[in-house]
């Protein structure tokens, strides 16, 4: 057997080679600045990002652990431009090397701007900008929801504006206003306050923040923020960055403010000009009842209306008038009564008479009516006759008499075929003079029945 030859290259396990490529890149490349388009991204239960960084050219695949990705100003989304800082890695189970980012950001304001338009587009195509979908602010509202940061100058604001303008009942719910996080929290402060019910339930929303760059206010450009916006049943008012900012859930909202003070001015009235509205309202309501009982007592002055007494004095003349002539009209109605009841009185000669007229009417009757019942007796009598006449001839002894013949067998069923006749053991063959027993040829022939009687004259005899 040949000798193996013997070599002075020392031969590595897989995993040393593995972890000396990965020494090598990390010492190599622990801090690079990577500019790429998003493609794949993937936010992970543990919180971790992952996602691919790419070019026309190749794709780096790109992780970002939860702290990291937690302080994110913006929603990494496919096909969004960034620039990310981090450090070279290798993962030695699938020999790739990947991209281990600390930060993240937009690639300039003209990727995020453009990302805003293209999201404008299409939640404008949906209708969600449509001004017929926006409701009505309340004039007084007993409750007022703010969104919005718990401890910055924002909240501050509103609550001195309000105390200032009309004291009112104000619930925060707490949530992040910038981050990563600040949209869920947001959409979940919106949706919150529409679930509540009772009197804690406010009549007014306030989404509020202060002003900032584009990526610091981006959550409220998040489209799940737009889409609880605008499934709000409450009235809300967005209050996002100064006058200047604009965002969608501006367009969105049912009123929008330039500031989080514009907010608070536009929830509520101001109460000193309310007080003074109502006073001044109640000085001209005082002026006008005292107009107007001033000229209801110039129109009763005016009217010069006379006594009591002299007003019913026309009415008791009236009456008295009517009381003289009472026993008057009585009277002659008791007359007008007994001349009727007397001519309805009937004496025996009138019923005498109403019988003899009775008598006769009848007897003009019955001597119209004799010759009436006989007309109609002879016409019913000619009638029949034709009738009958008409069953004569339509009967079928009158087509036996024509030399025809009808065959039956013996339980009296027709024959109509001479097949079934050469079958039968007899039959009978009906005349219109009588009936013969016959049978087929070849056969015995029975005794001849005997004669019937002769038919009595006018008698016609069975049909069947």
């Amino acid at each position: 057997m040949p000798d193996t030859p013997v070599s002075n290259d020392h031969a590595q396990s897989v995993s040393e080679l593995a972890a000396s490529l990965k020494r090598t890149i990390e010492t190599n490349y622990d801090h690079v600045v990577v500019r790429g388009e998003l493609g794949r991204v993937i936010i992970a239960k543990s919180g971790h990002m992952y996602a691919d960084l790419k070019d026309d050219k190749a794709v780096l695949n790109t992780i970002m652990w939860r702290g990291q990705a937690e302080r994110l100003t913006f929603r990494p989304e496919e096909g969004l431009e960034v620039i990310a800082t981090g450090r070279l890695s290798t993962y030695e189970g699938r020999s790739a090397y990947q991209l281990i980012a600390s930060s993240m950001r937009p690639a300039g304001a003209g990727a995020l701007m453009q990302l805003l338009e293209e999201r404008k587009k299409k939640l404008a195509a949906e209708g969600l900008f449509d001004p017929k979908h926006k409701k009505k602010l309340p004039y007084l509202p007993r409750t007022i929801g703010v969104i919005t940061s718990p401890t910055g100058a924002v909240i501050r604001d509103i609550l001195h504006r309000i105390r200032d303008r009309f004291p009112v009942r104000v619930i925060v719910w707490p949530a992040l206003v910038q981050g990563e996080r600040a949209a869920e929290q947001v959409t979940a402060g919106i949706r919150g306050f529409n679930a509540m019910t009772g009197a804690d339930r406010p009549d007014v929303l306030i989404v509020a923040r202060g002003g900032g760059s584009i990526e610091d206010l981006w959550p409220f450009n998040e489209e799940i923020v737009v889409r609880a916006a605008f499934e709000s049943e409450i009235p809300l008012i967005s209050a996002v960055g100064h006058e200047t900012d604009t965002t969608l859930i501006d367009y969105v909202s049912d009123q929008r403010a330039p500031t989080p003070t514009g907010a608070a001015e536009i929830a509520v009235p101001v109460r000193t000009d309310l007080l003074l509205n109502v006073d001044e309202s109640g000085q001209r309501l005082k002026r006008a009842l005292a107009r107007g009982l001033t000229r209801a007592r110039d129109k009763l002055t005016a009217a010069r209306l006379p006594r009591a007494e002299i007003l019913l004095q026309p009415a008791r003349q009236r009456l008295d008038f009517a009381s003289a002539n009472l026993p008057k009209a009585a009277l002659a109605l008791t007359q007008k009564a007994r001349l009727k009841l007397s001519r309805l009185q009937l004496s025996p000669a009138m019923l005498n008479a109403e019988i003899r007229q009775g008598r006769q009417r009848l007897r003009d009757v019955a001597v119209r009516a004799r010759p009436a019942l006989w007309r109609l007796i002879d016409k019913r009598r000619t009638a029949l006759a034709a009738e009958a006449k008409m069953l004569e001839t339509l009967s079928y002894q009158a087509t036996l008499k024509r030399g025809y013949a009808l065959v039956r067998d013996n339980e009296g069923r027709l024959i109509r075929s001479a097949a079934i006749a050469a079958g039968a053991d007899q039959f009978k063959v009906t005349f219109a003079d009588g009936d013969v027993t016959a049978a087929p040829a070849g056969s015995a022939a029975p005794p001849p029945k005997p004669k019937a009687p002769p038919k009595k004259p006018g008698s016609q005899g069975s049909l069947f």
